[in-house]
């Protein structure tokens, strides 16, 4: 098997045999074997019954991988990975926005230059906002510099590559996964190539400024300790502004005479010194709540159905 093209399906009940259609279209004559492998994320609407339909027909070598639940799309990536058989990977969404002519090309890229390791695409022209692309462009430099991996801009999980990354991914067992940093961390080389995302082929996006920004949180606190330094450096200037104050207060009183400064004064302290304190123990619990589910030594998905094409 040449290829295997990873889906993850989450409410993609109108979408996914117009994928199939364009990935065989796309791959007509291309000479190799290919497989594509379905993961429905515990969806909601009729997309687990369009994939049994797409497996019984066949078309192309297809494997359906059902969640018992929604893990989400970072899981659903890790079960697709275990089920792929080829000697190439390729991680690609089901809403057409990512085309499947792109991974023909990516593929040509791995066959004929052999330095690289994964093919990336990030997009070069953007159709959102000037507000979320600034959130956006905003995450990537907080997170190139607190992190000891670097992150491509605007590259997404949209990528072709060798089964020794897929072999060193898998590895990875963590449960709280964030596919960029772990495909930064594990290195190889990368060529990163442009692409232009298509139009939705049906639905809406499943994405929305807070996912986003709980997705940041999880790439930041995934791939960097430096939020608890941050905590370490904050209450320690802190404490050394509050021996300063204390040390003025008492000069005050003692040489000058100047009365203590009163209620004001002191309700304003409290509540500065509470914020920074809710602060910092809200960064340490964000680490010490992922150690602890880690701790749990749960499986990343559970899956309720497999379905392969070699029971055809």
């Amino acid at each position: 098997m040449k290829l295997s093209l990873v889906v993850p399906c989450y409410n993609e009940a109108e979408n996914v045999a117009a994928f199939e259609e364009a990935v065989m279209t796309a791959f007509s004559g291309c000479g190799y074997d290919y497989e594509v492998i379905y993961v429905n994320d515990g969806s909601r609407d009729a997309t687990l019954h369009n994939l049994k339909k797409l497996h019984a027909a066949q078309r192309c070598p297809t494997k359906v991988v059902s969640f018992s639940r929604n893990f989400g799309k970072e899981a659903a990536i890790y079960a697709g990975m275990q089920q792929a058989a080829g000697e190439y990977i390729t991680l690609i969404d089901a809403d057409l926005q990512q085309r499947p002519e792109i991974v023909r090309d990516m593929v040509k890229i791995l066959d004929e230059e052999p330095a690289y390791d994964v093919v990336a695409a990030y997009q070069d022209r953007r159709g959102e906002g000037k507000i979320l692309s600034f959130f956006k462009k905003s995450f990537y430099a907080i997170i190139n510099k607190l992190s000891k991996v670097q992150l491509q801009p605007d590259a997404s999980d949209f990528r072709t590559f060798r089964r020794s990354v897929r072999d060193s991914i898998l590895e990875l067992t963590e449960y709280h996964r964030f596919s960029k940093g772990i495909f930064a961390w594990v290195g190889y080389d990368t060529k990163f190539i442009p692409y232009t995302a298509c139009q939705r082929h049906a639905g809406t996006t499943k994405w929305n400024f807070w996912k986003l920004v709980n997705y940041a949180i999880e790439g930041i606190i995934g791939y960097s300790t430096a939020p608890l330094r941050l905590a370490t450096i904050l209450g320690g200037l802190t404490a050394v502004a509050s021996l300063l104050y204390l040390i003025v207060v008492v000069l005050q009183k003692l040489i000058w005479g100047i009365a203590v400064p009163g209620y004001a004064s002191i309700i304003v302290l409290i509540l500065l010194l509470g914020g920074i304190q809710l602060v910092c123990i809200g960064i340490i619990g964000e680490y010490v709540g992922r150690t602890f589910e880690q701790a749990k030594n749960r499986p990343v998905y559970i899956p309720k159905e497999i379905l392969t094409y070699e029971e055809k």
